[in-house]
């Protein structure tokens, strides 16, 4: 039997995303109502404009004060999509202390401070959901935390962020410089004026700290993560890609380590193999590879942004968190129990596409492999193309530390024979 007195809904924010929850909320209405057994109310949107016009949202509703919106007490959920780390995270707590559940989208709140607003949400028998943090419309949080919640998760490896992955796909597939694909991907709108967050991985890192904290029950920081940026990509790397049978993709990787004992999360550009399925992402889309010991592989695949792809992810924690509201239960918490230490990016241990210019003489690979070897560095394979004195040597390495890498890396930059080094890449998705 359905609940008649509605359950009361604040939102925080009301652009791309906000002004997609407002809608869907209303022309769906009767259906959201159906699924929690009672109907949902929009009594309140908080804004910093207050007269822009809101297609669909009674101007009674606009407020600017969000702190008085989600101090009402007759509030069950606030909606929080207006990102960034103050006011949202003042905001949250506050709704917490005047009995509001609340379901998020800001990934760099949750990276930063997951661990306190947590805390908070359970100090006041509150819900914190988060789906809409990571990958848009993809279920990702909440196969993690609940479905695989009896599995042990070994590794999420994941292509999260669009816009880069737009980049990167321009390139390949056009043969495109990174400027010129990074221009086209602003003119389509996949990439903000300033794309720094996006380009030099500080959204992916995000995403990353907060994958990894749910997959290995452990709480990652985003300042844990390893991040490196894309804008150094070429398309000779490229091509050096499509010869060994691979392309580039910026991925989020969060591992486990062999011994179980530690635990590592970072971002970076990395060849990946054309016959690994994060390879066919193409375009802006998102996909997160999951590997587990009962489960095996998993893939989860879909649009990462957007408006209404990311409105669908909120949407469905609100029906989740409303459902809990009328049991009066909540759902999963903060599991960090494990708690294992995060390893630094010296520990890591993948292999190496190295590209180096080096003198076209006699004695040069000699020299070069006679380096690897004393920095216990493997070499797997090499190629070497010369002319008129001048020559491109490219090293693939078997596994090896990114600390043994990097000390092998400054002992050929010395050799009188090396001119430079061109490139130095990851190569993952074995």
């Amino acid at each position: 039997m359905m609940r008649t007195r509605p359950l009361k809904v604040a939102l925080l924010g009301c652009g791309v995303v906000g002004s997609e929850v407002a809608r869907i909320m209303t022309t769906h209405a009767d259906d959201l109502a159906a699924r929690i057994g009672a109907p949902v109310e929009l009594a309140g949107v908080a804004v910093r404009r207050p007269g822009k016009v809101r297609e669909g949202i009674d101007p009674s509703l606009v407020t600017t004060d969000a702190t008085a919106l989600v101090k009402r007490g007759d509030i069950d959920v606030v909606v929080e999509v207006i990102g960034g780390i103050e006011p949202a995270r003042s905001l949250i707590t506050t709704a917490f202390e005047h009995g509001a559940s609340v379901v998020s989208a800001n990934k760099a709140l949750l990276a930063q401070d997951g661990a306190a607003l947590h805390a908070a949400a359970e100090e006041h028998g509150r819900d914190l959901y988060y789906e809409a943090a990571v990958a848009g419309a993809i279920p990702l949080i909440r196969p993690l935390r609940e479905s695989l919640a009896g599995d042990k998760v070994n590794r999420v490896l994941g292509i999260v962020n669009g816009t880069t992955n737009f980049i990167l796909d321009k390139m390949d597939s056009t043969g495109a410089g990174y400027q010129e694909a990074l221009d086209e991907a602003t003119a389509l709108g996949y990439a903000e004026a300033d794309p720094t967050a996006d380009v030099e991985g500080f959204d992916a890192a995000a995403k990353a700290a907060i994958l990894a904290g749910i997959a290995f029950h452990t709480r990652v920081r985003l300042d844990d993560v390893y991040r490196e940026g894309m804008s150094e990509v070429t398309a000779a790397d490229f091509r050096s890609a499509a010869e060994m049978g691979c392309t580039i993709k910026l991925l989020a990787i969060c591992e486990r380590a062999a011994d179980g004992a530690s635990v590592t999360a970072r971002v970076h550009p990395a060849m990946i193999p054309l016959s690994h399925p994060l390879a066919s992402v193409r375009g802006a889309y998102n996909a997160v590879f999951v590997e587990s010991d009962a489960s095996g592989q998993l893939m989860f695949y879909g649009p990462g942004a957007g408006g209404s792809p990311t409105a669908s992810a909120v949407l469905g924690d609100l029906v989740a968190v409303c459902r809990n509201r009328l049991n009066g239960a909540t759902g999963p918490g903060e599991s960090a129990y494990a708690a294992l230490p995060v390893s630094p990016m010296g520990e890591v241990v993948t292999r190496y596409h190295i590209s180096l210019d080096v003198a076209d003489k006699p004695g040069v690979l000699a020299q070069v492999a006679t380096v690897f070897a004393e920095h216990g560095v493997s070499i797997d394979t090499v190629r070497q193309q010369g002319k008129d004195g001048e020559a491109s040597l490219v090293v693939v390495t078997h596994r090896a530390s990114d600390a043994s890498l990097t000390g092998t890396v400054e002992a050929l930059r010395k050799l009188d024979t090396v001119r430079g080094v061109a490139s130095i890449m990851r190569v993952e998705g074995e």
